[in-house]
């Protein structure tokens, strides 16, 4: 080959080379999704709804048109065989919550799946494939029967603090030809551990979810094919009380529920290569004993274990069980199979500890530096039958010892009995603590304790942080950080109050709004849509909705706004992840529950029924928990009445979504009649105060919408004076109030206001909280001081609509109202003197949204990035359009932006999918 022939190959392919570099990278495909769970096991939806997320390399991409395939088995799906279900080509853009319309789905179905999409920048490629398998749809597909000891055994305490045994249960079977696949299908109550051949299954941690199990109890699903061998298994499964066995038995059995004793029913199905099946379920010829290392495990008091009574291989074939018993037939829980579609809980974060300090009497002080909820993993050496005790708290004494007079009468304790030998390393299984402080004694002779002998595991719901922010004010951003560690702490299969006392209680009134300001921060889709599954089986037949739900606490208080709790989330899931679903599968409930509140607690036009007020407005006194003064504390038939107004008025956009006219006009009727009602009770026309003026008195009918408008200046006026003559510029509000506060202040003109009670650092503020040592958010605003009967250090009811002002305001991300689950976006960030930059990002459903500004003498700048498939209308602080750039030239004329119109002294401009520069000098 000459050299001219060489050299123009060379040159053709360097040509080629680069030609291909300039192109366009392909339209991507991302995060596919089944009922926002990843190739989720054992689901029970049999119209399951499948979500994907665009990705392109040019501005303005968007979805029109898709073609999803559903396969029986990978090998078809790779062959483009949707033998299931086949959609064709589709013409929409809807990426989330496209429901599955192919072949009916039985118990047992696997489904692989994929999508490509037809965009106005090209096709894309089939997307990467997924998969899901359908559960156990029928009772019958059950094929075992529950087991368990429905007795105490001797060691076992069945007083006020219950002190109960793991139970232990194990069979030995075998697989003599290959194995194609297996699945195991367990429901363990209250909490389970599943082994096979000795290997844990899963990650998972203190499952499965909570529930009322009289009414639902959730199962899980796991493949286990690469678990089973040829030849000899066995499968092992130990259970924990969690709230199955209640905390407290004997104690107030009128008020706190308890379902019996810990029970099994599971069963794995085995498909052999030649296509014939086995199922290995439960029933009298397994074994149990209740006599293993765990002595005890009480959610509330700890766990103890005697590593001197461990039984190597229990879960593997071959074991000596002959000591163990025959498992015992018992009662099932009486709740319906359900599948648990949403997360499991499991270890997060592993930390580390900051400091260790010795204490008299051989103690030490472990400090791991945060508050958080989970519990400690230790390493220890020494003999057999030395006992290591770890005591949790949150806060310390002056005197270096824990305060533990706010647990109330949780033990929080755990004990690790040493087998001797080599260094051992243990970590408890049912239990959980909340904690920042841990008290260390028994530590064996020898060299004193030192970090590396402890790690703090994070425990929560197994979900995605989808947000981030922070601003270049240092209060704000240490606030926001308390309340990440805060709200991760109180996810335990439902949403709790706190994690330390003996409480932990599912509190409808703390998720009013908190659900909305966490759905930025966290994926919270599942646990929610659980949780109302929760609220819809504590419901009575009445109407009644409790203010706990699961309601293991039964506290039917028929009050207005903690029960309303099932609404306003309901109309979280919609607005935030778009699913309409939910509004359906729970209009009757709620509609129920608001004509039984309608038809019980009406007077003179007004539902009045209220039971908590402001709960927990700062107090006159800082020693105080709740306060004495009238003048601070809001009239609870004006929260009650306007609250309901509210909730009316979400049925009302419910009824419009579902196509429900007779019932919308219904609504409309009440709230108008409700409305005149209510301005006539409360409303003075010359002051424009409502009732006793407190903050709260006048914002929740200005948020509701109840004002009438020639009153709306003046009753806000109202408000700023109240927090900037009479509070001195913070906070008064409990519960309810700080519900609306910042966004109330924000939206009506007064960001600087709301900036000056973000900012706070004295009391009453969040920034009180942090700057007296906080690292999660109180339960009171004086918490440091109040009485310890009510100050846990770590709860969220008192974040308000903190978070959402950050994320929606401060940042400006925001789903725009007509357009649920960022179908479009509302980007209308608030600069406000103090505070010169904010950056955040939220990975919503439809995918990445970043929101970057900076406020500069003369320069506002503004970086943003909006995902695919999706479109923003943007807001940009400038008086002339014609001097807003993006990418450094007129915004106007710029790809991919239009303007729309000047407002104010904002310019808005739409812009579609892509990465943004905006800059106004």
């Amino acid at each position: 080959m000459n050299l001219r022939i060489v050299l123009s190959s060379l040159l053709t392919a360097l040509l080629l080379t680069a030609f291909r570099a300039d192109q366009p990278a392909p339209v991507q495909l991302l995060r596919l999704r089944c009922e926002l769970l990843t190739n989720p096991e054992g689901i029970d939806a049999t119209a399951p709804r499948l979500s994907w997320e665009l990705s392109g390399p040019a501005r303005g991409l968007e979805q029109t048109a898709y073609q999803v395939l559903v396969a029986s088995t990978p090998e078809k799906l790779a062959a483009d065989e949707g033998d299931l279900w086949n959609s064709g080509q589709v013409s929409s853009a809807q990426s989330v919550h496209v429901a599955y319309a192919g072949t009916p789905l039985r118990s047992r179905t696997l489904c692989y799946w994929k999508v490509r999409t037809w965009t106005t920048q090209g096709p894309s490629a089939w997307s990467a494939p997924a998969r899901w398998s359908m559960g156990l749809l029928n009772y019958l597909d059950w094929k075992g029967r529950w087991i368990g000891f429905d007795r105490a055994f001797p060691g076992d305490d069945e007083t006020t603090h219950a002190r109960l045994s793991a139970r232990y249960f194990r069979k030995e079977f075998k697989a003599d030809k290959p194995i194609r696949q297996a699945t195991a299908y367990i429901i363990g109550l209250g909490l389970y551990e599943l082994y096979l051949n000795g290997q844990r299954v899963g990650e998972q941690v203190l499952a499965p979810g909570p529930t009322d199990y009289g009414q639902g109890v959730k199962y899980n699903a796991y493949d286990v094919t690469g678990l089973l061998k040829a030849g000899p298994n066995a499968v092992g499964v130990t259970l924990g009380n969690g709230r199955f066995y209640a905390m407290r038995q004997n104690y107030k059995p009128y008020k706190i529920k308890t379902f019996g004793y810990p029970k099994l029913l599971m069963q794995i199905e085995v498909t052999y290569a030649d296509g014939t099946r086995d199922i290995v379920k439960t029933d009298d010829t397994w074994q149990g004993t209740a006599d293993g290392p765990i002595r005890t495990n009480n959610e509330y008091d700890g766990e103890e274990y005697d590593a001197t009574r461990e039984m190597p291989g229990w879960a593997t074939a071959g074991f000596d069980a002959k000591k163990w018993l025959p498992a015992e037939l018992v009662q099932e829980p009486g709740g319906a199979y359900e599948a648990q579609m949403n997360e499991n809980m499991k270890v997060m974060e592993t930390l580390k500890p900051v400091s260790i300090k010795p204490l008299n009497g051989g103690k030490y002080i472990l400090d791991m530096g945060q508050n958080l909820a989970g519990w400690l993993r230790l390493r220890v050496q020494g003999k057999a039958g030395d006992q290591v005790t770890l005591r949790f708290a949150e806060t310390l004494q002056p005197s270096g010892e824990l305060y533990v007079r706010n647990l109330r009468d949780a033990r929080a304790t755990d004990v690790y009995t040493l087998k001797g030998g080599a260094r051992e390393t243990w970590e408890p299984r049912f239990v959980y603590h909340g904690f920042r402080y841990v008290e260390i004694s028994g530590w064996p002779a020898g060299p004193a304790p030192t970090l590396a002998d402890f790690d703090g595991r994070v425990v929560y719901d197994d979900m995605a942080t989808t947000g981030a922010l922070t601003t270049s004010d240092a209060t704000i951003n240490q606030v926001y950080r308390n309340a990440y560690w805060g709200i991760r702490s109180n996810y335990k299969g439902m949403p709790i109050d706190c994690p330390q006392r003996n409480e932990r209680q599912p509190w409808l009134g703390d998720r009013t709004t908190g659900a909305y300001g966490e759905s930025f921060v966290f994926d919270n889709s599942r646990l929610y849509a659980k949780w109302l599954r929760d609220i819809e089986q504590a419901q009575k037949a009445d109407g009644s909705i409790p203010d706990v739900a699961p309601a293991f606490w039964r506290y039917y208080g028929d009050n207005v706004t903690w029960p309303g709790t099932y609404l306003t989330v309901a109309d979280m899931l919609y607005r935030q992840y778009g699913d309409q679903q939910v509004l359906a599968r729970h209009y009757d409930s709620m509609r129920r529950w608001l004509v039984y509140m309608g038809q019980n607690y009406s007077e003179n036009g007004l539902v009045t029924k209220d039971k908590y007020g402001d709960w927990c407005v700062p107090p006159e006194s800082k020693e105080l928990i709740h306060s004495k003064d009238p003048a601070r504390n809001t009239d609870g038939a004006l929260i009650a009445s306007s609250t309901y107004y509210h909730l009316l008025d979400l049925m009302l956009g419910f009824a419009g979504v579902l196509g429900k006219t007779r019932d919308a006009d219904e609504y409309t009727q009440q709230m108008a009649a409700l409305k005149t009602a209510f301005n006539q009770k409360f409303l003075n026309r010359e002051s424009c105060q409502y009732s006793n003026n407190t903050v709260t008195a006048n914002l929740l009918p200005l948020s509701y919408g109840l004002v009438p408008p020639e009153a709306e200046a003046k009753v806000f006026q109202n408000i700023v004076d109240k927090v900037m003559v009479d509070n001195q510029g913070h906070i008064s509000t409990g519960v309810i109030g700080t519900q609306w506060l910042m966004r109330g202040l924000t939206q009506h003109g007064r960001p600087d206001v709301a900036l000056r009670l973000a900012s706070n650092r004295d009391y009453p503020s969040w920034g009180y909280m942090a700057a007296n040592g906080a690292t999660t958010i109180w339960e009171l605003w004086n918490g440091n001081t109040a009485d310890p009967a009510m100050n846990s250090q770590n709860h969220v009811m008192l974040l308000g609509d903190l978070l959402i002002w950050q994320y929606e305001n401060l940042a400006g991300i925001k789903s725009a109202p007509d357009a649920p689950g960022f179908q479009r976006l509302e980007m209308k960030p608030t600069p406000t003197a103090g505070l010169t930059s904010v950056q955040a990002s939220y990975q919503s459903v439809r995918g990445l949204i970043k929101s970057s500004w900076k406020q500069e003498p003369k320069r506002f700048s503004w970086n943003l990035t909006v995902p695919g498939n999706t479109k923003a209308v943007v807001y940009i602080p400038a008086k002339d359009a014609e001097k807003v750039q993006e990418g450094g030239k007129k915004a106007s004329a710029a790809p991919g932006v239009k303007f729309l119109r000047m407002e104010g002294d904002r310019a808005v401009f739409e812009v579609g999918s892509g990465n943004y520069a905006f800059v106004v000098k």
